[in-house]
């Protein structure tokens, strides 16, 4: 029996790059998560939760959120949250 297997990439690039993946770093002390919705649905209060979690700890968080679930983040989005945050939280809520 001859099957074929297609696997996709999640990530939208036409041409995806091979990237190491960076090592998490050894604390969150002094860093600042980007906790980023969606748009699914309950992301918002997935995210609610994590910050809730995150402040506790003492860890600094900010938010963003994409315009629509539909497409890709917006180059511009992705630019700022690179700027204002070491790490980055994504909100899959499904």
């Amino acid at each position: 029996m001859n099957t074929t297997l297609k696997l996709r990439d999640p990530t939208a690039e036409s041409a995806p790059a091979r990237r190491p993946r960076l090592a998490p770093p050894p604390s969150l002390d002094g860093r600042t998560v980007a906790l980023m919705d969606i748009g699914k649905s309950r992301g918002k209060e997935f995210i609610d939760r994590l910050e809730d979690h995150f402040r506790k700890a003492g860890v600094a968080t900010r938010r963003y959120a994409k315009p629509t679930n539909t497409k890709v983040a917006p180059l511009e989005l992705m630019q700022r949250i690179a700027a204002e945050a070491e790490l980055a939280v994504i909100a899959l809520s499904d």
